[in-house]
């Protein structure tokens, strides 16, 4: 089963729904600002997307800019980044699509249909 992990609000988010409807592909929404991905699964994800662990980063949020975190990246491990973004959704770039095997992390229109057409 697919995991689509998300935010109702995020225009982004809507067009990769819409995207997976299109192609008839099911999937199970995950609101990631109430429920993020562990710290886990989120280094799992990132390698099966082959994208650095700073590119997780929802980097047009607000919370990364009232955080500071663009400041705070360089000093800190790969753990704490993980940890840093499973204790708190919003910092995730989204959407997150994966099936365990398969992740796409933000949506680009071929990738995806690539991965989930």
């Amino acid at each position: 089963m697919i995991k689509f992990y998300g935010y109702k609000k995020c225009g982004t988010c809507r067009k990769a729904e819409k995207a997976l409807e299109s192609y008839g592909t099911p999937y199970t929404f995950i609101d990631i600002t109430e429920k993020p991905p562990g710290a886990a699964a989120l280094k799992k994800m990132a390698a099966q997307a082959g994208i650095e662990t700073k590119k997780l980063f929802n980097t047009s949020g607000v919370q990364y800019r009232e955080l500071n975190i663009k400041e705070k990246l360089s000093a800190m491990s790969g753990q704490q980044i993980f940890d840093l973004l499973a204790g708190n959704g919003r910092l995730i770039k989204r959407p997150i699509v994966t099936d365990g095997a398969n992740t796409t992390v933000g949506y680009k229109e071929e990738d995806f249909k690539k991965t989930w057409g």
